[in-house]
């Protein structure tokens, strides 16, 4: 029986965004994502280690792992399209340092196959694969003895099972149900920071310096994530701990509405010794 959380044509078509934003990709991208790494681990955590980029996307946190110093780094993706983009951006910028990218869902991500790592960094995925905690299971066994995960997951918002249908529907419309879902968000999210006292053009302009990401495709990446779970941090404690892991770094936000969206809280978890 075809496993269907292995298959890329059930989830919302992430590659095709990444490729698009791959296009933006320089310099300032690859700072900004090299600081957001440091934000949630030091560069002793990085430097001459070895780091598994689970969900490469782009490829663009792989490849600012490498500029920071890593010793062995490894993308891997459910989407195609994410890893020959992830392929193209390292080709070009990694610079001769070692990396590997390929096609491996996490389902099928195994220690004896592609080892395990110093880091396991997966910012935004596990919550896409429509198991998140059995993927958590799988991400945390890649995790070698000492090591770091490093995951960004959905908050718990009251506005979860709009979002859950939402996504749904906007991952399997045609483009231009797409295209019109997402000038009314982003219409919406314009006059709400009116109505609040906010720069719309500021907003989207610092957004840009976020994670070295652009607003208008996290936009699209956020409507059109499905599958879509959410979680919180006592879950993630109770969950890390049960398998060995204690928290180095946790930056979470209490349940909101979630009116635009849920965000990401951010785990830093250390496996035993």
């Amino acid at each position: 029986m075809n496993d269907k959380r292995k298959d890329a044509e059930t989830h919302f078509k992430f590659g095709a965004n990444w490729a698009s934003y791959a296009a933006l990709i320089g310099e300032r991208q690859i700072e900004e994502a090299k600081k957001g790494l440091l934000k949630l681990v030091t560069a002793r955590d990085i430097a001459g280690r070895s780091f598994l980029d689970l969900g490469c996307g782009s490829g663009l946190h792989a490849l600012a792992a490498l500029r920071l110093g890593a010793g062995r780094v490894m993308a891997i993706d459910i989407d195609p399209d994410c890893v020959a983009t992830a392929q193209a951006l390292l080709s070009r910028e990694a610079g001769g340092k070692p990396w590997q990218a390929q096609r491996v869902s996490v389902f099928d991500a195994d220690p004896l196959t592609i080892g395990r790592f110093d880091v396991v960094y997966s910012w935004g995925v596990l919550h896409h694969t429509g198991s998140m905690w059995e993927a958590m299971d799988k991400a945390a066994a890649l995790v070698a003895p000492g090591g770091l995960l490093v995951i960004a997951l959905y908050r718990m918002t009251r506005t979860d099972a709009f979002w859950k249908l939402e996504k749904r529907v906007y991952a399997h419309a045609p483009q231009f149900v797409q295209g019109a879902i997402r000038v009314c968000y982003v219409a919406l999210f314009r006059l709400a920071c009116v109505l609040t006292g906010r720069s719309f053009h500021d907003y989207v302009v610092n957004y840009r310096s976020s994670r070295g990401m652009d607003f208008h495709h996290d936009v699209h990446d956020w409507l059109g994530g499905y599958p879509y779970e959410t979680t919180d941090a006592a879950e993630i404690e109770a969950k890390l701990s049960k398998l060995g892991f204690s928290a180095e770094r946790v930056l979470a936000k209490p349940l909101g509405v979630g009116i635009f969206g849920s965000g990401c809280d951010e785990f830093v978890y250390r496996r035993a010794g």
